[in-house]
């Protein structure tokens, strides 16, 4: 169970990865991104994620090594994590969108690189590229996103190396179960993105009485429950006292009975898209 902002979850190939982190979907490049980077490793952040399509890898490159400098941390303290885009999907163009997102994040190496999305017919050679760029030492771990089960399974009929992280859309309404249970299986990392489900849970009348009751906004409770079901969880946010805010889960514990009512919530709804049905 993770007690601290800066405590991790050991992949299967033993690299540390850190329970929270910051996620930047939707951010914009520019001053305020590079700030919100800035404010979150300030304040004991230590996990950064992006993708080539969010389109803002450069600001999160300035944020980090601005972060680094006035903070006198090292590079090896943060995990990076950003993802190769649908249409670079393939042996020799993911290599090169490795290249393209390290050049423009300004670091040597990612801790952790995703396939974005399971493009059928392209996954397979774009996860051919990830175990080279793996077995090189260009990047600590590998791994996909939004991969349903039939996904992993499909890959690991040719990979030879298994996925060390699945981030996937995760929160009370949409919770995964049957996803969480094989990946648990298997060794791979649950990560969930949106986990507050782009806000459209922050007035709901169940989780605002269990948040009333820990004295917690219903962000940090949604956030808490990610932690204690062993799900890696990267909110987003540019501001800086709800950067602080996200991250004071540490000094409470829901019960049996609340993780239960929050599981309850459950109606496999999506905010994003279908991983089975998304026009790629």
């Amino acid at each position: 169970m993770a007690k601290h902002l800066q405590d991790t979850t050991t992949l299967h190939n033993g690299i540390k990865m850190p329970w929270f982190g910051l996620g930047v979907f939707k951010v914009e490049e520019g001053a305020e991104l590079v700030l919100a980077v800035k404010s979150a490793i300030k304040h004991g952040y230590r996990s950064i994620d992006t993708a080539a399509i969010y389109d803002n890898e450069t600001s999160v490159g300035q944020g980090i090594h601005e972060a680094i400098l006035e903070n006198q941390i090292s590079r090896e303290d943060l995990f990076v994590t950003s993802k190769v885009w649908n249409a670079d999907l393939g042996y020799e163009s993911t290599l090169a969108a490795y290249e393209t997102s390290l050049n423009k994040l300004g670091l040597d190496y990612l801790d952790l690189y995703l396939i974005h999305w399971p493009v059928e017919g392209k996954f397979k050679d774009a996860w051919r590229a990830l175990e080279t760029l793996y077995k090189d030492g260009r990047v600590k771990a590998i791994g996909v996103s939004n991969f349903q089960v039939h996904h992993i399974e499909e890959l690991m009929k040719e990979a030879t190396i298994k996925p060390m992280v699945n981030q996937v859309e995760l929160h009370p309404q949409l919770t995964q179960k049957e996803l969480i249970r094989f990946c648990k299986e298997q060794g791979i990392q649950i990560e969930a993105w949106s986990p507050l489900m782009q806000g459209q849970l922050l007035d709901h009348p169940i989780l605002k009485e269990i948040a009333d009751k820990h004295e917690k906004s219903i962000a940090q409770v949604i956030l808490r429950w990610d932690l204690q079901h062993g799900i890696v969880t990267i909110p987003k946010s540019t501001k800086e006292h709800r950067i602080l805010e996200n991250s004071a889960v540490f000094d409470f514990e829901l019960s049996k009975e609340d993780m239960a009512r929050i599981d309850g919530l459950n109606q496999n709804h999506r905010v994003g898209p279908d991983p089975d049905n998304f026009d790629f």
